[in-house]
């Protein structure tokens, strides 16, 4: 077998240079995130921007200081014990690269980083091949292997100082992929690996950036916007163009029918959700509708769990389901996919219809002995996992394309093939697709280039697809949770960020909530997170569907035909199919970061968003319904019949960019109203003030912060929005003064703008109004002068609506 010695970075195409003495004078990094100044005592020059650690210390922007064989920041120690062989590359203000050499080639390295210990951390990492899931600890031996982020927050010296935060991200060096683990000495390794064992290196070294901030929010996002630029490879979620279903309610079929989805089952569930006042909008018509075939189901014989996933797609039309042969003699032309398309877009007023495939086509990838695929030439291929991914938790689906191997589509034919099936399913009248089981390629990667450059060019070529035959950037990534994909992300707005929803299974619903949140700190930044789809009728239903409203993300169900609970859906959904999504993905608030909300026992699930003008928190008792995978500490609550009940504290300051993005200058650092969605009660609370909430197992509450801001006349005033919906303030598009002209003549007004009707208007109004017009309409409304809370009914058919307050 050939070897390929791979040239990983600019640095590795010239030889090392030892023995180099002190440098004097400071150099200026060229990086175009900053020209800075770097001051050195002692270290081994390798390149124009790269240092080889040695003894004493390199000193980065006066924060980042590496010195005795210990990183620090500010007096904090990072990192220590860091071996002689690790590099550092000084990257913009606070920020650097680290990686190491070896004396070795080889296509895959463990290199030790340095001691971590004593110290409060939060890894993110694929406990299987698709999926992440966060973990927290104290110590490098608590950092799983696969780990993709690692944030510690870095404690001050001096009592009564915030804390800080270091980011550690794992990143693409060339051809190598990098992820973190721990070891039992409680050291931080790297693994860099390309996929292909003919493609090997010595080196890797700018194997994982590192940044320090005093927000971690911020920290995120400014890692990722250097990333960005660094890279080239991939773009931040603020840049990218949002589909337009996100902003309205859908359907998706797999938990409904599985596999056996069909026309009139769609039909059904179409109509029962429509009739019963929450109409969708969106449909996704998951697996099933495809041309396969499966030699391992055989017909007449007993379904094999697993067999499933050796099918392979025979040909990129819809398969008999989805088709009427016609007859002739009666007039009856034949129908397909575009005939039942256009028919539920037409009954049922859909706006976006998706379909689901697989990166290869299917699970099973394509078959490469029917008529038709040659085109493509697929080459079965047996899927090989990294020794990462084993470590870890096997997962099933991939255990048997192990079995039955993939159909792998030759990478020159890649682009071919999606611009075939893209302009296909448009000319089916189809929107957009779902495209599912993208980590595949890591396993298929020997002899094809290695796992980050045959990921690229798919990724590439998917992008170039949508963007060529659908308007709207019309694609929902899945099982496509690595870095690998993540950094080759340019167009790709919306990804799945957890494990499946599974409703039969009733120790993973609030794990599922818990992994979408953290998740998202990573995510978050490149996509919209998109948390999948769950049942309305279940016990977690409310659970899931407060979650969604505070997410950020597309909501869609997945129910049975008249298997509804319209009460959840009710306040998630307005009548005319819009959902109220809030700004940015949910995130845990910043005293959740380090805790454990699924089996420590003691702390709530805060999530924490905004809207125009106001914010969302949701809180969630995670503890004693299931346990985190691959960790050994289970939930000592698990499995208990009793409530395992909880107490915690809220603020206002939980909000990250409440102040500078909502309150803006009117509010001047006053209070908060904020409004309680389980007692409908509306409170005001400075910033920092705090209440206590005590929720059950699997019971959540939502709360909108409203700031209070100063008019006209002293007029104290704060919107809720829709106190009916969990997402009140979403509903709220603008607020303004206003002149209005009376029989008294003019006097001032607020107003406010804002969406959805039959519902009821809520806000914190200081004094009461003297007359309340609802589009133009002078209309009855309710007060309260204890807590100042202002009620007004919506009519029925107001999609959108303004009123007016006149003190």
């Amino acid at each position: 077998m050939s070897m390929q010695v791979l040239m990983l970075s600019p640095a590795a195409r010239k030889p090392l240079q030892h023995n180099v003495s002190i440098l004097s004078s400071s150099r200026a990094l060229s990086s175009s995130c900053l020209k800075q100044k770097i001051y050195s005592h002692a270290y081994t020059l390798q390149s124009r921007k790269t240092w080889k650690y040695s003894v004493k210390s390199v000193l980065v922007d006066t924060k980042p200081v590496v010195k005795d064989g210990v990183l620090s920041f500010n007096g904090n120690n990072a990192l220590t014990g860091i071996p002689d062989n690790v590099v550092v590359t000084p990257w913009c203000n606070s920020s650097f690269f680290l990686g190491a050499t070896s004396t070795q080639s080889t296509s895959r390295h463990v290199f030790k980083l340095g001691l971590i210990q004593d110290v409060r951390l939060l890894c993110l990492f694929r406990f299987k091949i698709w999926w992440v899931i966060p973990r927290v600890g104290k110590s490098a031996s608590d950092i799983p292997v696969e780990t993709q982020m690692l944030l510690l927050e870095s404690t001050s010296q001096e009592d009564g100082e915030e804390p800080n935060y270091i980011v550690f991200l794992p990143v693409l060096d060339g051809d190598l992929r990098s992820s973190l683990q721990g070891n039992s000495s409680n050291e931080l390794e790297v693994c860099v690996e390309t996929g292909d064992p003919s493609m090997v290196a010595s080196e890797s070294l700018k194997a994982v950036f590192v940044n320090y901030g005093s927000n971690p929010f911020d920290l995120m996002k400014e890692s990722m916007k250097i990333l960005v630029e660094y890279l080239g490879t991939f773009t931040v979620r603020e840049s990218k163009q949002l589909p337009g279903m996100l902003d309205w309610f859908g359907w998706c079929t797999w938990d409904a029918f599985y596999h056996a989805v069909s026309p009139p089952g769609i039909r059904d569930g179409l109509k029962s959700l429509s009739e019963g006042g929450t109409p969708p909008r969106f449909l996704l018509i998951d697996d099933g509708w495809q041309s396969t075939s499966n030699e391992y189901q055989k017909e007449g014989e007993p379904f094999v769990e697993g067999t499933q996933f050796g099918g392979r797609l025979v040909s990129i039309e819809e398969n008999n389901k989805f088709r009427k042969p016609g007859n002739e003699a009666q007039g009856n032309p034949p129908s397909g996919l575009k005939d039942f398309v256009l028919e539920i877009k037409k009954s049922y007023g859909l706006k976006y219809v998706y379909v689901w495939h697989a990166l290869m086509g299917y699970w099973g990838g394509l078959n490469p002995s029917v008529p038709g695929t040659e085109k493509y030439n697929p080459k079965l291929t047996i899927p090989v996992q990294s020794p990462g991914n084993l470590a870890n938790k096997r997962d099933g689906s991939m255990d048997s394309m192990e079995s039955y191997g993939v159909g792998v589509i030759d990478p020159s034919k890649i682009v071919e093939f999606y611009d075939d099936l893209h302009s296909y399913l448009v000319s089916q009248n189809v929107d957009g697709v779902k495209v599912d089981v993208q980590n595949i390629l890591e396993t298929v990667a020997t002899g094809l280039g290695g796992r980050v450059a045959l990921t690229r060019h798919f990724q590439q070529a998917l992008e170039m697809s949508i963007a060529k035959n659908f308007q709207d950037n019309s694609i929902i990534c899945c099982m496509g949770q690595s870095t690998d994909s993540m950094y080759h992300s340019k167009r790709s707005a919306i990804t799945r960020v957890s494990d499946d929803y599974y409703p039969k299974n009733p120790t993973t619903q609030t794990l599922h909530i818990a992994a979408v949140a953290y998740n998202s700190i990573l995510f978050g930044e490149v996509v919209v997170p998109d948390w999948d789809m769950f049942y309305s009728k279940h016990e977690a239903a409310e659970f899931h569907a407060v979650a969604r409203a505070v997410g950020g993300c597309g909501v869609y169900v997945s129910d049975k035909p008249g298997q509804h609970d319209f009460t959840v859906l009710k306040k998630l959904v307005l009548p005319d199919g819009a959902v109220l999504r809030a700004r940015y993905p949910g995130r845990p608030t910043r005293d959740c970061l380090f805790s454990d909300p699924v089996t420590d026992g003691t702390s709530l699930l805060k999530i924490w968003n905004l809207n125009k003008h106001t914010g969302v928190i949701g809180i969630f008792n995670c503890q004693g319904a299931g346990s985190w995978p691959c960790l050994d500490r289970t939930n000592t609550a698990e499995g208990e019949t009793g409530s395992y009940e909880l107490s915690g504290q809220v603020s206002p300051s939980d909000i990250e960019y409440l102040e500078e993005e909502v309150s803006g200058k009117s509010w001047r650092g006053g209070d908060y109203a904020v409004f309680s969605f389980n007692s409908g009660s509306l409170s005001q609370l400075s910033k920092r003030d705090t209440f206590a909430i005590t929720l059950k197992k699997l019971e959540c509450n939502v709360f909108t912060v409203s700031p209070i801001k100063m008019y006209k006349q002293n007029v104290k005033l704060a919107p809720i929005g829709l106190i009916n919906m969990y997402n009140s303030g979403g509903a709220v598009e603008a607020v303004e003064v206003v002149e209005v002209e009376g029989s008294a003549g003019s006097s001032s007004g607020i107003k406010i703008k804002g969406k959805g009707a039959s519902g009821c208007f809520g806000a914190f109004s200081d004094p009461r109004p003297k007359l309340c017009l609802v589009n133009s309409t002078q209309q009855n409304f309710e007060y309260n002068t204890e807590d100042h809370f202002f009620r007004v009914a919506i009519p029925s058919d107001a999609n959108s609506w303004e009123i007016i307050l006149c003190y």
